[in-house]
C-alpha cells in the first residue's frame, strides 16, 4: 500500500509553427505600421514574392502570418486586461504548443506496487518544457467566479470529480466542461481506498465513470484516488474500469500558502498541481484568491500552465 498526503511529428509542420510563432512574438512586441495586417498591402516587401514563387501564394502566406500575429496580439491584450481585472501582478505565460505525441508516463519511484501492467502512478509529467499542470479535486465549492476567471485568463486545468459533492449542480461542470475542462474521476463518495475491498473499490471507481458518462459523454482516462491513497486492488479495479493513469501531485496550493512535496520546496518542469473546490467556509479565502497565489507562484517562477491531458 502506498500512502500520500497532501514528440515527434512532421518536421514541416513544426518548422511552419515555429516560424509563425517567432514571427507572431516579434510582431506583438512591435507597433504596427499604417499597412500592416493586410496580404500584400503596404510598402516594403511585404506580400512580394520570393523569387520563382507565385504572387498570389506570397499573399495568401503573407495575408495567413498576419491574421495570426494580429490574433495573438488580441489575445495577449486581453489577457493583460484579464490579469489586472482579477489582481494578478502579471499575465500568465504562454504554454508552448503541446507535443505531437505524448511522452511515456511511468510509476514514480517508491510509489510501485507487485502487480504489473497497472496504470502509472506519478507526481510529475516528463518534460523538459517549463510547464506545470492545474487539477482541481473533488466539487464541493461551485464558485461561477472561478469559471469566469479561468476563462479570461486562459488557464487550462483538469477537475477530478466525487459525485457525492457534484450531483446537486452537474450543471455547475458542465459549463466547465463547455469551456474546455477534461472531467475526470475521484471516485463517487471519496472513501479511503485501501480500506475497501476490491470489489468495493470497483464500485466507486467504476460507478464514476458510469456517472460521468451519463451526465458528460466520455468515460475519463485519469483517476485520483482520494487523499492521494491506494493500494495494488485500487490500480487493478481503475483499470479494469478503462481508466489509463493515476496522477498524484508535486504540489499544493491554498489561498494563504503552496504546499511541497520535494525538499527543495520548488516546481519543476512536468510538476502537477492540486487544488480543491472549497470557499471561505473551508480555507482563508475564495476560490479566485487561491488562483491568484499559486498563479502569482507559478509566473514568478517562470512556468506557464499547460493541459495536463495534452501530455497524459
Amino acid at each position: 500500500m502506498r500512502s500520500i498526503r497532501a514528440a515527434r511529428t512532421l518536421p514541416l509542420r513544426r518548422s511552419v509553427g515555429a516560424v509563425l510563432l517567432v514571427a507572431a512574438l516579434a510582431s506583438a512586441c512591435a507597433e504596427p505600421s499604417d499597412g500592416a495586417g493586410g496580404a500584400g498591402g503596404g510598402g516594403g516587401s511585404q506580400g512580394k514574392p520570393a523569387p520563382g514563387q507565385p504572387r498570389e501564394q506570397a499573399q495568401g502566406a503573407s495575408g495567413a502570418l498576419n491574421a495570426y500575429v494580429e490574433k495573438v496580439r488580441k489575445q495577449r491584450a486581453a489577457r493583460a486586461v484579464a490579469a489586472k481585472k482579477w489582481g494578478l501582478d502579471r499575465p500568465p505565460l504562454d504554454a508552448p504548443a503541446p507535443p505531437a505525441v505524448k511522452p511515456r508516463i511511468t510509476t514514480r519511484k517508491g510509489f510501485e506496487t507487485d502487480g504489473e501492467g497497472l496504470p502509472p502512478v506519478f507526481t510529475t509529467v516528463p518534460t523538459k518544457e517549463k510547464v506545470v499542470f492545474l487539477t482541481i479535486d473533488d466539487g464541493a465549492e461551485k464558485d461561477p467566479e472561478l469559471l469566469r476567471m479561468m476563462s479570461e485568463l486562459r488557464i487550462p486545468y483538469s477537475a477530478f470529480l466525487s459525485d457525492y459533492l457534484v450531483k446537486d449542480d452537474y450543471g455547475y461542470f458542465k459549463k466547465m466542461q463547455d469551456a474546455g475542462v477534461s472531467l475526470h474521476n475521484h471516485t463517487l463518495n471519496h472513501r479511503y481506498m485501501p480500506g475497501l475491498s476490491y470489489e468495493a473499490q470497483k464500485r466507486e471507481i467504476c460507478g464514476m465513470q458510469d456517472t460521468i458518462e451519463k451526465r458528460y459523454g466520455k468515460r475519463p482516462p485519469l483517476f485520483r484516488p482520494p487523499y492521494g491513497n491506494y493500494n495494488e486492488d485500487t490500480l487493478r479495479a481503475a483499470r479494469s474500469c478503462g481508466v489509463k493513469a493515476v496522477p498524484l501531485w508535486a504540489a499544493e496550493a491554498f489561498p494563504d500558502r503552496m504546499e511541497w512535496r520535494e525538499w527543495d520546496r520548488d516546481l519543476h518542469p512536468g510538476d502537477i498541481v492540486l487544488t480543491h473546490f472549497r470557499g471561505k467556509g473551508d480555507w482563508k479565502g475564495s476560490m479566485p484568491d487561491m488562483i491568484r497565489r499559486v498563479m502569482k507562484t507559478i509566473t514568478a517562477k517562470g512556468y506557464a500552465v499547460a493541459r495536463l491531458e495534452d501530455y497524459v
